[in-house]
């Protein structure tokens, strides 16, 4: 087993290519499933997450081989086995596989999602969508058993707003009879992505990107081409650590109105944001980093997912800020590492109270999920001394190549054996 190690204290410059979206990603691979022919997506992030969906649609009869960046799907052979163990349990997005399944073949058998552990994230609003197309739905032993003797398009309203019951929704209505409404749905462009690809095989799907989703179910979906859009929470790690490195640093191949509600709170905090057509500069030479205060929403709002390596900016902020997550009960884990660190941070309910600024000095820390890693890794960028992460796998899960792209910005950053340390080897 490895960790990472980083001896910070060097301002981050330089450009950095962002990799596909890991959000959309872990939708559109089970999406495939739908297609009763070869299906191919480009900008594929090489990350954990997506060899574990890669595994479990080999396990159920397709034909999956990625290189490149390019994934190639055949799933006219797949077969409806149950999923119920292993590899499906290891990350969240494993629910998709119910949708995809119950739309192809009117039943699925999938084990209980497992991923992060984040607080309570109950899948109530998925199953309610399915029973409204026609399933049958009963838990037993740890997983979940879809059948339908048929679906039928349906009128859905959505009791919260959720990415993953809007996406699951859709998965299971495109060949459904009938039409199906999705009121009060989710807008992320993840969401847009998926209805993208849903539409090139043949699905008929109108408002993809607003609280009302239309779609008139069809009999049959074809394979097609697809490029999946760029990852915005990887944008948005990037542009943070810029900003808490006093950097500049160019975010290239990324799509700017993605992460608005980002760029708008880093200009309030001082910061030099300059957009253009694709790539995005941060420039924080020059800033004297002001507090903000943060609440995380639904999109359009800001991200959840950004929120822990916003914490980590945060405590180089002068002033108090409080960041409030709306959408996650527990995502505040990586409070007690940053103390290690020196921060000056105190949690009262959803909130987190930030005192700053705080020299960071570098410490033995674990990445407890996957974004609490990124906040650990910008920590260690901008720390005294050295910062050793343990708990990598976690972001491994929805970074590609972390090291290397952070590397090349001038990061001192390596990976390093847990049982030595001596370091393996640094990234190049």
């Amino acid at each position: 087993m490895e960790n990472i190690v980083i001896e910070g204290g060097t301002p981050l410059k330089g450009r950095v290519q962002i990799s596909g979206a890991k959000n959309s990603a872990v939708a559109l691979i089970p999406a495939t499933i739908l297609a009763e022919s070869e299906t191919v997506i480009d900008n594929v992030p090489n990350i954990r997450d997506v060899h574990i969906l890669i595994e479990l649609l080999k396990e159920i009869g397709g034909q999956v081989r990625l290189q490149g960046g390019e994934l190639t799907v055949d799933t006219s052979r797949i077969k409806a086995v149950p999923l119920t163990n292993g590899r499906v349990k290891q990350l969240r997005a494993s629910y998709y596989l119910m949708g995809a399944m119950l739309g192809r073949f009117k039943r699925a058998s999938i084990g209980l999602p497992g991923g992060c552990n984040l607080g309570p994230r109950p899948i109530d609003q998925h199953i309610k969508g399915f029973e409204a197309l026609g399933a049958r739905v009963r838990t037993e032993k740890g997983a979940i058993h879809l059948e339908a003797e048929r679906l039928r398009g349906a009128r859905i309203y959505l009791d919260v707003v959720s990415v993953g019951a809007t996406i699951n929704i859709m998965l299971a209505a495109v060949k459904a009879e009938g039409q199906t409404i999705i009121e009060n749905a989710a807008k992320e462009p993840e969401i847009v992505d998926v209805a993208t690809l849903l539409s090139s095989m043949g699905a008929k799907i109108k408002g993809a990107g607003t609280d009302v989703i239309r779609i008139e179910g069809v009999k049959r979906l074809y394979g097609c081409r697809h490029s999946i859009i760029p990852d915005r929470i990887e944008t948005g790690t990037f542009m943070i650590a810029a900003a808490a490195s006093r950097g500049q640093v160019m975010v290239d191949q990324v799509i700017p109105k993605h992460v608005e509600a980002l760029s708008s709170k880093l200009r309030e905090m001082g910061v030099k944001v300059i957009e253009a057509d694709e790539h995005i500069i941060v420039d924080a030479t020059q800033s004297t980093l002001k507090a903000v205060d943060i609440k995380t929403l639904v999109h359009p709002g800001f991200p959840t997912d950004l929120q822990q390596p916003m914490t980590t900016l945060l405590t180089q902020a002068e002033g108090t800020s409080i960041v409030t997550d709306t959408i996650y009960s527990s995502r505040f884990k990586q409070v007690d590492e940053l103390r290690r660190m020196g921060a000056n941070i105190k949690v009262e309910g959803r909130s987190a109270i930030i005192n700053g600024p705080t020299p960071l000095t570098g410490a033995k820390v674990t990445a407890t999920d996957l974004r609490a890693g990124a906040a650990l890794v910008i920590a260690g960028i901008i720390a005294s001394g050295l910062t050793e992460i343990s708990g990598v796998e976690h972001i491994e899960r929805g970074y590609e190549q972390l090291e290397a792209k952070f590397k090349g910005l001038g990061a001192h950053i390596w990976r390093q054996s847990r049982e030595g340390q001596v370091p393996l080897y640094r990234v190049k």
